[in-house]
């Protein structure tokens, strides 16, 4: 528990540090072209850990104590005086054009991270689950639409579907639009075919975390043998004296038959004595095996410690590989760092009317645990993590609040339309109204965490 802990914390900083570096880089190396007088360029906030200049460079390299931010500080005759021959390197001496351009680079340098990430890994190639059809609920949207047990998934309107991570997300981006989406399939796996989701359905309520399972959809499960793989040292299953490579055979004198069923025998049984027959080097033997409890959000369930042997024939059948050629890869991250940005930004916006709930909020223990298992799954799966979180720190910086980015190219754009800059009077204004924005936003995002934590 305590190495998880570490591992989700020190790649939560890693993945927090490089994104913030970016974006800081991005206000950093606009200012320095354009003219102005750079500070200090700080990854964190609070009291400085380590600061360094380099020879000849009139900037402050600064890392502090606090990871959740950073900033560029540059010369500005707003923050304190500035010597004369200095003014033209002044933040606010520079042009409506210039300042702009300083302000909208951070974000703008989180996309570029996005696309090389995704032309990185989509070049790699990115590993995923065939999306195969599993079993399909009645009365659903995907059976009134046709959908079969067996159906592979080609197409989500015109999104290709290798995997379903990319099919998931294309229905989460249409399922925002009440509207009829037509997806293709392989039928027997060879024959194409036409479904439909009607996302009108009058009465239809969707549950974004839980999105297939609102329109009906399960995916396919292969069955799994009741096979013993890793077996947590100290956990019900060891005590048990059950080893890596048991068969589970039979449990209370009932057929365990795969893995699933073995599962939900153990989660409705905490505490409670399980006879148990497993065949071990070609010997049937019988042994006497209590679950431990556990307390979730869904109430208490048993565990006994110990993971499934996944037999290699079943990656073949079911693992699908996204790859791209080196130039194409290319156009493909731009794409998808498009699409993904859309995407967020109609997720905040449904909402902000309601239509979708504030429980998609994360904050920053979600996020470090995201980190933690993204980083436990390979550099693929960290990297398509990090491109994700890089495109949420983007369009977040580009909402026209105080504060943010946004808000400041908010104000040049009034500026620029009435020819004069806003009154610092009004801009004060705007920032405490920004703050108490950004303060609200948080504190549901802390409760969502820690919901789902305690859960």
């Amino acid at each position: 528990m305590m190495e998880s802990v570490l591992s989700s914390v020190f790649f939560f900083i890693i993945a927090i540090g490089v994104l913030i570096t970016v974006h800081e880089f991005g206000h950093f190396w606009v200012a320095r072209k354009v003219g102005v007088k750079v500070i200090r360029f700080s990854v964190g906030f609070g009291k400085p850990l380590f600061s360094w200049r380099r020879a000849n460079d009139e900037t402050e390299y600064v890392i502090a104590m606090l990871p959740l931010g950073g900033y560029v500080q540059m010369l500005d005759e707003r923050e304190g005086n500035v010597a004369p021959e200095e003014l033209d390197r002044a933040f606010n001496r520079k042009s409506l054009a210039s300042r702009t351009a300083i302000v909208a680079a951070g974000p703008i340098f989180n996309f570029i991270l996005a696309i090389a990430i995704y032309w990185l890994i989509l070049v790699m190639g990115v590993s995923g689950v065939k999306p195969i059809v599993g079993d399909i609920n009645e009365a659903s949207i995907a059976s009134a639409g046709g959908f079969q047990r067996g159906d592979v998934i080609t197409h989500v309107g015109d999104t290709k579907t290798v995997t379903w991570g990319t099919a998931a997300m294309a229905l989460l981006d249409h399922s925002l639009d009440d509207e009829l989406l037509v997806v293709r399939v392989l039928e027997d796996g060879v024959v194409s075919k036409i479904r439909q989701l009607d996302f009108s359905t009058p009465g239809l309520e969707l549950e974004r975390k839980n999105l297939l399972g609102s329109i009906g959809i399960n995916i396919m499960r292969p069955e799994i043998p009741a096979r013993i793989g890793e077996v947590t040292p100290g956990g019900a299953a060891d005590k048990a004296g059950i080893i890596s490579g048991d068969l589970l055979l039979t449990v209370n004198g009932e057929l365990v038959g795969d893995w699933a069923k073995w599962v939900h025998v153990v989660r409705k049984n905490p505490e409670t004595l399980l006879q148990v027959e497993l065949e071990r080097d070609g010997s049937v033997m019988a042994i006497d095996l209590r679950p431990a409890r556990l307390s979730t959000k869904e109430g208490e369930i048993g565990r006994i410690g110990a993971t499934v042997n996944y037999p290699e024939e079943l990656f073949e059948e079911f693992n699908a590989v996204e790859r791209y050629a080196f130039f194409a890869a290319f156009n493909a991250a731009v794409v998808k760092t498009w699409d993904m940005s859309l995407l967020t930004l109609r997720m905040l916006g449904n909402m902000v009317v309601g239509n979708v709930s504030v429980d998609n909020l994360s904050g920053p223990i979600s996020i470090a645990q995201y980190a933690g298992s993204s980083a436990g799954m390979g550099f693929v799966a960290f990297a398509g993590f990090l491109a994700l979180i890089s495109i949420s720190l983007g369009v977040l910086n580009l909402l026209p609040i105080p504060m943010l980015d946004g808000g400041h190219l908010f104000y040049y754009l009034i500026e620029w339309i009435k020819g004069s800059a806003v009154s610092e009077e009004t801009q004060m204004v705007g920032q405490r109204v920004g703050i108490a924005l950004l303060a609200l936003v948080m504190v549901v995002a802390f409760y969502n965490d820690i919901d789902r934590l305690v859960g």
